[in-house]
Parts: C-alpha cells; structure tokens; sequence
C-alpha cells in the first residue's frame, strides 16, 4: 500500500467487513450511518440495511430465538417498508421446526462464514469500489494479469485454465515453439503424384488427402501417438482429387476434380462404398462443394457458370444461373451459401428466398477461402496478394498476413490451433506459414517441402497436429518437438524458423 501509494479501502468500510464477519449487527449497522455520504445512490443504504436485518433475523431463527427474531421482523424489517414481498417469505420461516428444515426452504447455508461472505458480496455491491474492495479484487487482477501474459503468447495452444492454482506467479508465462506444431512427425509417401488437398474430419480421428493421381486416401489418426496409418484408398476419379469435403457427421465425404471435371463423386466413408457419381452434364465443371448443416444436401459448382444444390443421391434441388464459382461455403443457418466467384468477390446466396448479396470485394483473384467457427471470420487466399481475414459481419478487411508467396495456384489456408487462434497457409516457395490471428507476421515457417505447398489442414480436435499436401507427391504431419533431452531439442530447430521479431 506505501509502494503503490493506494488506500486499500475507507476505514468506515473496514470496520464495517469487520462487524458483519462477526455478526456484530448493531455495531454493522452503526457503520452503515458513517458509509452514508460516500454511497452514489440514496435508496442504498435502505437495501443494504435489509440485508443486514434479513441475515440477523435468518440466524435468531437458526439459534431458536424465535421471540427476538419476531422482534427483528415487526420492529426493523417492516418498518423499512421495503420488499414487502420478501417480508411475507421469510416470515413463513417461523414456521420451521429445526435448523435444517429453515436452510433448506430458505437456500440459505446457514449461521457462519460462509453465508456471511456471500452476504458482504451483496452489500459491496452497493458500495463505490474505492471505499470497499470489490470481492476476490486481489484474485480478479492476478487472473487478468495471466490472462493477458497467455494473450501474448506467440504459441499458446492449450485450453485456458482460470484457476490460479495451476499458475506460478514466480514466473511470467511463456510457451515454448517447441510444443507447437512445426516439426515434422511423419511423412506420408503412398501418394504416387502431386497431393493436391488434405482435410482432417470434424472429429479429428481421420485425415483424407487427394492427388493427381486419382486417388483419395482416409488415414486413421491414432489418439495416442497422433501417428497416422493408411485406413483405405477410394480410387477411380479420372481427373485426379483437387477438392474434399466432409458431411458434419463424417460418414461421407465428397471428391472434386480440376477444372476440366464435370463429375463429382460422394464416398460411404465407413465402407468404402462409393454411394453417388453425379454429373448433370460434360460440359460442367464441378471443382468446389460445401456441406450443408442438415448433412442432407450439399452445393457445388465450377467456374463454367453452375451452382447447385442436391440431395445425397445427386438429385437437383436447386441451381443457380451464371455464376462462376472458385469456392463455396455453407453457413451454420443452413441458409446462406458463400461463393467466390471471377469476379473477385464473395457472394451470399440464399436458396430459399433466391436472394443475393455482395460482402466480400478484393481487387485480386480469390482462389480459395475457409470460415472460421463462429461464422464471423473468412480467411482467403488471394491471387498475387497472399493471405488476407475479413470479418464477414462488418464486412472490412481486418489483416494481411506477410510471407507467402501466392501466384495463381489454388492454395487452401486454414484456421487453427485451440480457439482458432492461429492460421496455416501452404506457398508457391515451398513452406508452410503459421500466424498469430492477431499478428500479420508469420510466428514461424516450416520447411521440408520440395514443391509447392497446396493445401494446410489443422486438426480440429487435437491443437498439436497439423498436415500439409504438396506438389511433391508427399503429406507432411506436423506436431511438437519429439522428447528429446534439452540439449539435443535446442538443437532441433532446421525446419520451424522463428520469426518473432
């Protein structure tokens, strides 16, 4: 208190904690007369008092002083001619016949600290916080002292944990790049040509992958290890897999080709069995698709001009004319469908009412996009541009991220990390770049690729794990540094730079 030259609290206030801890009502109620003049509203000092009374009249009951807590209720409660309501309940309390059968119909814990305490947050309440301390004052400052230490943090990727015990104050926090996803786990090497697209599945047990040389590959994720093992290869896409999307409860999964591909094709994930083959004619092309929320239909369209929506068998329940689609997304209303189109812009297309607005416009090609969650964010990968947020609600470019190099390949970003905090995007330079949402320069670059990085998928249900499709024909997983002695882990740092400052 000297140090900071703050008072803690009035000295009327501290006697008046003090009286209440005690039970000293009298003397507590005396004090009320002295906080007076320093209360902002003059109706205060009459609620404080009733919850004073109310507390002493409560622990007569509980003692068996039925006659002085009659006295309490006629002669201080009632006079206040406040909450005439309340007055009629606890009267009814009277009528219990022991201490427990009073807690129970009252909620109350009874006579002693506990209830006392939680009487004192009531009153402080009504008290300026520079004349009494707000309750746990101490307890809120060293929370939000830790809460801004882990805002901070470059490579925060765990669930925030708001109880201080699990905290040192000794030491500011701080979390090594060492347990974030930047180094290589695993390289996954069945693909025979370029790996075009990886997704992880919304449960994050399994990672499907598509390649140029027509096959879809499921891995399984092992929820010990993170390890991935090949579960089952989907073959026969005569364009080569440029595009995958999962049905929100991953049973299905559907497979798009490049820009010559007028098919498209909807996989039985748990079997295998490919359930649909739709084209509605040769000349389509069906490069992008998007889940609706219900799992029951699905959009998909190309850059020649068609935009449907269909049923699981393929069947057409809705299209759109004329417009020339590079991505889509379904949005969690299950009404809006997102689509970016030639015209470097992202539209919202409604299929129930056929209405359509404009909310994303950039002055470059949008090759590809991703939503974040919540709706709000759209994350998009922009011809020559590189990597740029909006905010989809107020509609205004919020950030762009620095480093990758984005020609006119399609390259997929993603958002990532414990409450997406974090954003991946693959490079025309062969590395993968990882950003604080916040921050516009990358927190590190990953090498190992020797092509073209075509597509980033975090995964959504394990923070440490992230994989990586590229022209190389390999999927590079991504998680922690291995368990390595401090020595050698200091050493282990050739392919996560850091890029801090």
């Amino acid at each position: 208190m000297q140090e900071s030259g703050c008072r803690l609290e009035h000295s009327s206030a501290t006697k008046f904690r003090n009286h209440v801890m005690e039970g000293e009502w009298d003397k507590a109620e005396n004090d009320l007369n002295e906080l007076r003049a320093l209360m902002h509203s003059p109706n205060a000092i009459v609620r404080m008092k009733f919850l004073l009374l109310q507390q002493k009249y409560l622990e007569y009951l509980e003692d068996g002083k039925v006659l002085e807590a009659l006295q309490v209720l006629r002669g201080e409660l009632t006079p206040l001619k406040y909450n005439t309501d309340r007055i009629h309940v606890l009267s009814g309390y009277l009528m219990c016949s022991h201490a427990e059968d009073l807690k129970a119909k009252a909620e109350w814990e009874g006579k002693g600290t506990a209830s006392r305490c939680r009487l004192l947050d009531k009153l402080q309440t009504y008290l300026p916080p520079s004349v009494m301390l707000p309750p746990r004052r101490m307890q809120t400052l060293l929370r939000q002292a830790v809460e801004l230490q882990r805002d901070r943090c470059l490579y925060h990727n765990t669930k925030l944990d708001s109880n201080l015990d699990s905290v040192s104050l000794l030491l500011d926090h701080v979390c090594s790049r060492k347990q974030f996803p930047c180094y290589t786990q695993q390289i996954l090497t069945e693909h025979c040509n370029e790996v075009w697209f990886c997704k992880f599945s919304n449960d994050g047990t399994k990672l499907a992958t598509g390649s140029k040389d027509t096959t879809v590959i499921i891995w399984q994720v092992d929820p010990e290890s993170h390890q991935l093992k090949l579960l089952r290869t989907l073959e026969g896409h005569a364009y080569g897999v440029s595009y995958l999307a999962w049905s929100p409860d991953d049973t299905y999964l559907i497979a798009c080709g490049p820009d010559d591909c007028s098919e498209l094709w909807l996989w039985n994930v748990q079997t295998g069995e490919l359930r649909t083959k739709m084209s509605q004619s040769h000349e389509d092309s069906l490069t992008s698709v998007a889940w609706n929320p219900d799992g029951k239909r699905f959009v998909t369209g190309g850059q020649r001009g068609q935009f449907y929506q269909c049923d699981l068998d393929g069947n057409l329940l809705d299209s759109w004319e004329g417009v020339r689609v590079q991505c889509l997304w379904c949005l969690g209303d299950g009404r809006a469908v997102l689509a970016s189109d030639t015209h470097q812009r992202i539209r919202g297309y409604n299929f129930e009412d056929l209405t359509d607005r404009n909310i994303v416009q950039e002055d470059h090609p949008i090759m590809s996009f991703t939503v974040s969650k919540n709706g709000r964010l759209a994350l998009l990968n922009v011809a020559t541009q590189g990597v740029h947020l909006w905010d989809l609600q107020d509609r205004v470019l919020v950030r762009k991220y620095q480093g990758v190099t984005q020609g006119f390949y399609t390259i997929h970003s993603c958002f990532g990390g414990h409450n997406e905090d974090f954003i991946a995007s693959g490079s025309e330079d062969h590395k993968v770049y990882i950003w604080h949402r916040r921050g516009e320069l990358p927190i590190a670059e990953l090498t190992g690729h020797t092509r073209t990085v075509n597509c980033v998928s975090w995964n959504p249900a394990i923070p440490g794990l992230m994989a990586s499709a590229s022209d190389d024909g390999t999927v590079r997983v991504w998680g922690p540094a291995p368990f390595l002695d401090t020595q050698e882990a200091d050493g282990l740092t050739e392919n996560c730079s850091n890029m801090d400052s």
